[in-house]
């Protein structure tokens, strides 16, 4: 049984490393994305600091606490940006700590996936791999307790990622997060055209449209179009912003879209 801790990499840095200022902030980022929609079985929502992506990926979060039943297990797959590697890093980690404490990884099911397709255990894609992390706050505020699979994509292709997803998928008590940005570091008004081609993709569930120039986390959402088309979901855009609303500079804008797959 895996024992080890990751403890947060980029507290104080991405979202305030304060556990009251960090509850307070995520609980006023959901109340200002607040919405009586059903919750989603899957999610795609941003990853950059919490000022310039926070009240984007809150869209997305805001819809979790309207489920029906509690949800045990997340799902949250993202980017690698710091190792490469091939394939898909499950941890062997027992745990995932964020200044709002301790989400226990869900190695039986993690146990279920190693060896199938491209996952296996890799624990240096974790350790300070942020793509994963920053959205853990956001879960803990809206679900409370949980199983957690974190999954770090590195060299793989999506089909591989949808296959681990839908041996993950089971039912109302699972929950599934993708974890990416959009376009990178263009002018605002290029960004935002380009985003919206993008979303525009997404929405028709057009996986081969998605690559590096279009979302840092292009394979883990090629994965989830994947098994959507495969069961018959749809993708529905929330919101779609960029690091220049945000009072970045316009000159070198990071896109974020939240979306919503059921």
């Amino acid at each position: 049984m895996a024992t080890d801790i990751r403890p947060p990499a980029v507290a104080g840095m991405f979202y305030p490393g304060d556990p009251a200022e960090l509850t307070r902030l995520v609980e006023d980022l959901l109340a200002g994305a607040a919405s009586s929609e059903p919750a989603p079985k899957a999610v795609i929502a941003p990853h950059a600091g919490y000022v310039y992506s926070g009240s984007t990926a809150a869209h997305a979060y805001a819809r979790l606490r309207n489920r029906e039943q509690p949800v045990e297990r997340v799902v949250l797959v993202g980017p690698s940006h710091r190792v490469p590697f091939a394939g898909i890093a499950a941890p062997s980690l027992g745990y995932y700590e964020t200044p709002l404490g301790r989400v226990p990884v869900d190695q039986e099911a993690i146990e279920g996936v190693v060896g199938s397709g491209d996952v296996h255990r890799f624990d240096p894609a974790h350790s300070e791999e942020h793509s994963l992390e920053v959205h853990l706050p956001f879960l803990q505020v809206t679900l409370g307790r949980f199983r957690l699979v974190p999954l770090v994509v590195g060299l793989a292709d999506g089909e591989a990622v949808g296959r681990a997803l839908e041996r993950l998928w089971g039912g109302p008590e699972t929950q599934v997060v993708i974890s990416s940005d959009l376009s990178h570091y263009l002018d605002y008004d290029t960004g935002r055209r380009r985003d919206r081609q993008t979303t525009a993709a997404l929405e028709a569930l057009r996986g081969s449209e998605i690559g590096p120039e279009q979302a840092c986390g292009a394979l883990p959402i090629q994965g989830l179009l994947w098994v959507a088309r495969r069961r018959g979901m749809q993708l529905r855009t929330l919101a779609l912003t960029s690091s220049g609303d945000a009072g970045g500079p316009l000159s070198r804008c990071v896109g974020y879209g939240a979306y919503v797959v059921d």
